[in-house]
């Protein structure tokens, strides 16, 4: 298993142009998933632990513009201090919200998972078969 010390976003982690990167929390169940369901395809991913590397702002933009998805939609509220910081509200910027992920990584929705195909927050976990 080859982990990441610092989160790359188009990074090889398998083999020939088949590149998977898994922004992975092992503490998750649903990522625990998505990552068996990569290897089960015979891909072995790059994982990022994002919780111990964190998240770069331009980072954090470039991948919702893969995915297609505003902050909020990655918002992770259920398991974090989202709430308590007042990110919940309709009137909360994007950028506050990135801003929040960057400082608390635990605040991003896991897991990602980028593809040659395309990139995906995979809740629920079967949604990385759309990226294999």
């Amino acid at each position: 298993m080859k982990e990441r010390s610092s989160p790359e976003i188009t990074t090889p982690g398998s083999r020939g142009n088949r590149h998977v990167t898994i922004y992975h929390n092992p503490a998750c169940g649903t990522s625990r998933n998505a990552l068996e369901a990569i290897r089960g395809a015979g891909l072995e991913p790059q994982i990022v632990r994002y919780l111990d590397v964190g998240w770069r702002r331009e980072q954090l933009i470039s991948l919702l513009k893969q995915m297609g998805l505003g902050p909020r939609d990655i918002l992770r509220v259920r398991g974090s201090q989202a709430e308590a910081l007042g990110l919940t509200g309709s009137e909360v910027s994007d950028e506050a919200i990135l801003g929040a992920m960057v400082n608390q990584p635990i605040l991003v929705e896991r897991p990602i998972v980028v593809s040659w195909k395309g990139a995906a927050l995979c809740r629920p976990w079967q949604r990385v078969q759309d990226l294999l």
